[in-house]
């Protein structure tokens, strides 16, 4: 959904910049609820003035996805021990990591990656989730204290 609202609202309709889109994402993601709805809700609201638009926006993602589980809800259940439900499953783990990792990619541009500070923060963060199975409250909170401190 984030390379998919970025594509959308920065570069082709131009309603953001790269670098509200970036502090869109990040508040996005410490507030409650999917990211995606919450880059929709903002950017509706700034693009169109309001609350009108947020809700608009939010309503407009939400659907197609709402839909699409009601129609998967129902046969989902009685065919979830299936052989080939099985197997869709396992092929789609490794499509939702690599859409994970080009989400990631997305976001590793300039406005994010200032200066080698940066990437020692991102690599620090993720060292520190990666090896020493640190929680992720922890880290960006760390983060944000580091963040303060140097710059």
């Amino acid at each position: 959904m984030i390379s998919f609202i970025q594509n959308e609202v920065v570069h082709k309709h131009a309603w953001l910049s790269v670098s509200e889109f970036t502090d869109i994402v990040a508040v996005s993601q410490v507030t409650p609820g999917p990211v995606g709805i919450n880059l929709a809700t903002y950017t509706g609201y700034t693009a169109a003035d309001g609350v009108l638009g947020a809700a608009v926006a939010t309503f407009a993602v939400c659907l197609p996805s709402f839909i699409l589980m009601l129609a998967v809800s129902r046969y989902f259940l009685k065919y979830r021990n299936s052989p080939s439900v099985e197997a869709v499953f396992s092929g789609l783990r490794p499509a939702v990591i690599g859409l994970i990792a080009a989400a990631a990619l997305v976001l590793c541009n300039g406005e994010n990656f200032v200066d080698y500070k940066s990437l020692l923060f991102f690599l620090g963060a993720f060292v520190a989730v990666w090896k020493f199975k640190a929680g992720p409250i922890g880290v960006i909170a760390a983060c944000g204290v580091l963040g303060w401190i140097v710059y």
